[in-house]
């Protein structure tokens, strides 16, 4: 499990930009660092409650980071960016239904021009492995991306292409939101990667929808 400290609840007032927010903690204005620079128009709603961690520590800009939302009928979505690697990385750690024998785990390994979250070894399988959070509901079905990603095609392509090299290829979506157990391309907002996503499953690549509990002040992945 991955727990927050000092964690308080506000309300969400305004987004001035990609890497800010305003929030009332305690009734009082606080500017805060959103810890996800995707679009969350969904969720960052004026009025709506938000979960931030406090910080007291000298040199940075703000005390406050923005780390969950609470949806009606769905509960908190924990929208940290850098959460889903620690979560999945946990999960790696501990037997699962996929990976039973893991010998080997490293993060960010360098494959052709970029980087793969996490390239594993299981018994005599060599795989790698990207991560995806998922944090877009509609209608009780996941979506991913929330805005148009040019960089997930890319990751899709090259996880295609490591199959004919002798890799398994895993794509994860990391669940951070409550009762969700399967995410589906978001072909309205990135039609890009819905082909990437058919071209790369077609190829050969394996997805896998993990599942977590989400609490305003903490995220562990679940099995079905």
């Amino acid at each position: 499990m991955i727990r927050y400290s000092d964690i308080y609840t506000g309300k969400f007032i305004d987004r001035p930009n990609r890497f800010i927010a305003h929030v009332e903690i305690n009734g009082n204005v606080e500017t805060v660092h959103v810890k996800n620079t995707g679009r969350c128009r969904e969720l960052l709603i004026p009025g709506v409650n938000v979960s931030v961690q406090h910080f007291d520590k000298p040199g940075r800009k703000t005390k406050w980071d923005l780390i969950g939302v609470e949806k009606a009928n769905l509960g908190w979505i924990n929208i940290d960016s850098q959460v889903p690697n620690k979560v999945v990385g946990e999960w790696l750690k501990e037997e699962n239904q996929e990976f039973k024998n893991v010998t080997f785990i490293k993060p960010e390994y360098k494959y052709g021009n970029s980087r793969v979250d996490f390239y594993i070894e299981d018994g005599d399988r060599k795989i790698l492995l990207e991560v995806k959070g998922c944090t877009l509901e509609v209608d009780g079905k996941g979506y991913f991306p929330d805005a148009p990603t040019e960089r997930g095609s890319k990751h899709l392509m090259e996880l295609a292409s490591a199959i004919d090299e002798g890799y398994e290829a895993y794509l994860v979506y990391c669940i951070a939101m409550n009762g969700i157990k399967e995410v589906f391309p978001n072909e309205t907002t990135d039609p890009k990667y819905a082909e990437s996503l058919k071209r790369a499953v077609a190829a050969g690549v394996k997805v896998i929808n993990l599942q977590c509990n989400v609490d305003k002040d903490s995220i562990e992945w679940k099995e079905e």
